[in-house]
């Protein structure tokens, strides 16, 4: 995937990847490889590319969105049947239209403004229409195809199949399950294209999520079918006159090529609302428009000083997920802010820990939605649900896959606090190290503000820190670049002078060995080397059988399962193979992966000390999608 084309519409994609010959489809992977090297020139709206000495493809993109086919022109001589203009598409970012740039919202509601289904209270849709199922069926048919191939065999072709069930989902009024389908798309093409990015677990999740939604969608009713197709177009609300307080902003740098800062506040009642700035463009733009003046009323304040300052707002408009609206009715004057130490925003730590926790994992941490993709990066829209807000001191380092993280007490629970954003253009891990120096100066406490990562042991993504030398002020780790000058200067007693290295803690073993781990590894191989890979001979039944010792009954027979429907192939009459069920298989690996994750949750509350709270009517109703085992929570069987 190349970052210097603009995004390109999944319908244009699969309309230029449907109309290439069989020939041309062999040699499409090829292609997009080429045109991922070539030289690139931006104009405007136009880009250009250079396929060769005597032949330019341009990309016209009003808005920075190639939204149609014909916008995409080569000067060769095979067009407009060409192979370049088809490979450009599949090279460019995907533009999901939840996440283009959308006006600003109206001061009181419409019922216009908002598309799919109801909101809460309003009526909902009794069942899905043909259409729906029609486009589910698809949608499944597209990921179980990709899961069968892995990352490898997952093409252009692949691809464009995926974004065409995702525009038709998308067009039949599905559009949470279209944007993550749009979601693994984009990963497969990071993880294709060796991005330093790419995470296999997002791809995972992201794979999860559509064969769940997929799953889910024709069978559910009321505001379950609600809440699983999501809305296009968030309804904004009126709300009066506001007081808000800046509490933080973070950065916004998705993978489909969009990029800004989302700033944070807080009401006099403790109600978190967010300020977005999120455009087409990368790391530089999400550094840059953290001084680029946002508009709200009549009021312009950059992120970085409305993070700080305050605003008084009459004729306010707010979505159900907190982001304030800018429309013509809104009324804004700047106004102070407070510290993290006074009211109203004092009250945000002085939530006890386990429930913070709570309701972050209640907030279904999992599975997000499509409503507020244009601001968060995809996975991130929970309305601030999943902050922390943490009283912490820094006691030392541990090193983790990724990196080093943070060991911090926090009211006598050891907790890692990791870097955010990995992009090296971002201060995240810069600012990791010079914290993790506090570790010397014992007794400095911090107060921060995490994001809860699901994990066996407390873990959370740090984002915002009170100033180390000055508990009035804070630091946006994801903006601003904390000096050595900013650290306490002297060290505790009994601290070398000098010392210039934290303590390295070393990480607690009983919870990174739990042994869902055998499951979940076979979930991510699936995912990364297709079927195949689990057809192999191998430990399988000793696998199954320490799992099954642990008392992890249910895991064992997923395993097993897994295992047996990725070898299994029938024989026609002449004894030559059939293509295997990838349908059998996908349901089997989706009960996998949906058990790996409510372990996941279950392991987090444990490790944070709180009970898992009960799933709403609306999450996930684990019932089995076909042969095989039920898609069960743990302690189904009796079994974690």
């Amino acid at each position: 995937m190349s970052p210097h084309l603009p995004p390109v519409s999944p319908a244009v994609t699969a309309q230029l990847v449907a109309a290439l010959s069989p020939r041309l489809r062999r040699r499409l992977d090829a292609g997009v490889a080429k045109i991922g090297g070539r030289p690139v020139v931006r104009e405007g709206d136009v880009v250009r590319v250079a396929v060769d000495d005597d032949t330019d493809l341009e990309l016209h993109a009003p808005g920075g969105v190639v939204t149609r086919a014909e916008a995409i022109r080569c000067g060769c001589l095979l067009a407009p049947d060409c192979l370049h203009r088809a490979a450009a598409a599949s090279a460019a970012p995907v533009a999901d239209p939840a996440e283009s740039p959308e006006p600003a919202p109206p001061s009181a509601p419409s019922p216009a403004a908002a598309t799919g289904p109801a909101p809460a209270g309003g009526p909902v849709p009794a069942s899905a229409t043909p259409a729906q199922r029609a486009a589910a069926v698809a949608l499944r048919d597209a990921a179980a195809a990709v899961l069968e191939a892995g990352i490898d065999g997952a093409g252009a072709v692949l691809q464009a199949e995926l974004l065409r069930a995702a525009h038709t989902a998308r067009l039949a009024g599905l559009p949470r399950a279209a944007g993550r389908a749009v979601a693994v798309v984009t990963a497969l093409r990071a993880a294709r294209g060796a991005d330093p990015a790419h995470r296999l677990s997002d791809l995972t999740a992201a794979l999860r999520d559509v064969l769940f939604l997929a799953h889910r969608l024709p069978e559910a009713t009321g505001p379950e079918l609600a809440a699983l197709c999501g809305r296009v177009r968030q309804p904004y609300a009126p709300d009066g006159s506001l007081r808000l307080y800046g509490l933080f902003a973070e950065p916004v740098l998705t993978t489909t090529g969009y990029a800004g800062t989302v700033t944070w506040t807080c009401d006099a009642s403790g109600r978190l609302c967010t300020v977005p700035d999120v455009a087409p463009g990368g790391a530089d733009r999400a550094m840059g428009s953290a001084d680029r003046a946002v508009r709200v009323g009549d009021t312009a304040l950059t992120p970085r000083e409305l993070s700080r300052a305050g605003l008084a707002v009459s004729g306010a408009t707010v979505s159900p997920t907190g982001r304030l609206g800018a429309g013509a009715g809104v009324r804004a004057v700047r106004a102070s802010g407070a510290s993290w130490h006074a009211e109203p925003l004092d009250r945000l730590w002085a939530v006890p820990v386990a429930e913070q926790v709570g309701r972050a994992l209640a907030s279904d941490v999992g599975l997000p939605s499509a409503d507020d993709a244009a601001v968060r990066k995809p996975g991130d829209d929970r309305d601030g649900q999943d902050l922390l807000f943490l009283d912490i001191t820094v006691v030392g380092t541990v090193q983790e896959a990724a990196g080093a993280c943070l060991l911090a007490d926090c009211d006598g629970l050891a907790v890692r606090l990791a870097a955010a954003h990995d992009d090296p253009a971002l201060p995240h891990r810069e600012n990791l190290r010079l914290l993790a120096l506090l570790a010397s100066a014992r007794g400095t406490r911090l107060r921060v503000v995490a994001r809860l990562t699901p994990a066996p042991l407390p873990r959370a993504l740090l984002l915002a820190a009170s100033h180390p030398t000055d508990p009035d002020a804070h630091v946006d780790l994801g903006l601003d670049r904390l000096r050595r000058a900013d650290l306490p200067a002297t060290p505790a007693p009994g601290t070398a002078p000098g010392a210039r290295s934290a303590p390295l803690a070393q990480p607690a073993s009983a919870a990174d060995e739990a042994p869902v781990h055998l499951l979940r590894r076979r979930v991510h191989q699936a995912v990364s080397g297709g079927r195949r890979v689990l057809a192999f001979p191998g430990s399988r039944e000793s696998e199954a059988a320490r799992l099954r010792r642990y008392g992890l009954g249910t895991a064992g027979e997923l395993l097993a399962e897994l295992h047996d429907t990725a070898a299994q192939r029938a024989r026609d009459p002449f004894g030559r193979l059939l293509p295997a069920d990838t349908g059998r298989f996908a349901r089997a690996w989706l009960g996998a992966a949906l058990y790996t994750e409510e372990v996941d949750r279950a392991l987090c509350a444990a490790a944070w000390g709180v009970g898992l709270p009960e799933p709403a009517p609306a999450d996930r109703t684990r019932t089995g999608p076909g042969p095989g085992p039920a898609i069960a929570p743990p302690g189904r069987d009796g079994s974690p």
